[in-house]
């Protein structure tokens, strides 16, 4: 298992007059609650703007820490921002470029991806936003690659995210890389959340939830696939299991998932062959089978172009060998 630090990492969350108390709640229960069997963090809720704050939930926030928090901070969120077409401040956009300029990750959830790139820390480099905004974006900022269909975009050292439930999957992914995929798994058991939502999953899903007798069955049949990755599957085989067309099949799995059969299986078998890496001796070969990736080379291939990092580097990152 990953060692945790003798220090939990410094987390300064940004809030501003009529932030989101949901927005700003994120940060706040991912990294400011204290749960059994789930990593320690030391956070700090801070504004440039001084006096009770008030929220768009008709309640005020007294915030007793400037920016100066931001110095020292391992982690930096920004939870939000009031208004896609109001400039953010200097002082914010000069604290967060110190804070990325000295080697902090730097967070922009939601429309917070507005003060990143208000900052010039986005030039030239991907993010996404709310799929509503996303156009507004791309006008404002067309230096920013931006990826409108993604939940979360990490580049380096920087990671926004879209819109309200993402930035809970953008948060999850934070603890998922520092400490691995069984703590990101464990909070997400105790805030009653899915554990694992790539970011590459769509934004935007008609109806994410079963809706009719048919969307119950294939909602089965997805939980039956989890448990057996290992065999081969294809959009065909699912389709015949699900007893539908092709062409019906294809059509009720994006609607419920927001992704192709493909890609809904190379994420859960990512998934899973990260587990396998933290938790078990198992060779890369052992793993390839169980996960059912085929073979040791093309399990390596989409990690690495997945998580930027090889299988052995995962492993002994979050086992400490």
């Amino acid at each position: 298992m990953p060692r945790h630090p003798a220090s939990p990492p410094k987390v300064a969350a940004v809030a501003f007059n009529g932030i989101s108390s949901f927005h700003l709640s994120v940060p706040c229960v991912v990294f400011g609650e204290s749960f059994p069997g789930t990593p320690r963090f030391a956070l700090t809720v801070c504004s440039w703007e001084r006096g009770p704050l008030a929220t768009t939930s008709g309640f005020d926030i007294r915030i007793r820490h400037s920016l100066a928090v931001l110095d020292e901070a391992d982690i930096v969120i920004v939870p939000s921002w009031r208004n896609p077409d109001e400039a953010v401040p200097p002082a914010l956009c000069r604290a967060l470029r110190a804070a990325h300029a000295r080697g902090a990750q730097v967070v922009g959830l939601c429309l917070g991806a507005y003060a990143l790139a208000e900052a010039g820390l986005l030039d030239g480099r991907r993010a996404t936003t709310h799929w509503a905004f996303a156009a507004h974006f791309a006008r404002r900022y067309p230096q920013v690659q931006v990826e409108p269909e993604m939940l979360y975009v990490e580049d380096g050292p920087l990671l926004t995210s879209a819109g309200t439930a993402a930035g809970l999957d953008c948060c999850l992914h934070l603890i998922r890389e520092r400490y691995g995929a069984e703590s990101a798994n464990t909070l997400a058991r105790i805030l009653v959340t899915p554990p694992h939502r790539q970011g590459g999953q769509a934004q935007y899903i008609d109806h994410p939830l079963p809706k009719t007798p048919r969307d119950s069955r294939l909602a089965e049949l997805l939980a039956w696939v989890r448990e057996h990755l290992a065999e081969a599957h294809s959009l065909d085989s699912l389709a015949a299991k699900a007893l539908m067309s092709r062409r019906t099949f294809t059509r009720h799995f994006r609607q419920l998932t927001g992704a192709t059969v493909s890609q809904w299986l190379l994420a859960e078998r990512l998934a899973l062959t990260q587990r396998l890496l933290e938790g078990t001796d198992h060779p890369v070969e052992r793993i390839a089978q169980l996960a059912g990736m085929g073979s040791p080379e093309s399990l390596r291939h989409h990690f690495r172009q997945a998580l930027g990092v090889s299988p052995s580097t995962w492993r002994k990152t979050f086992r400490g060998t």
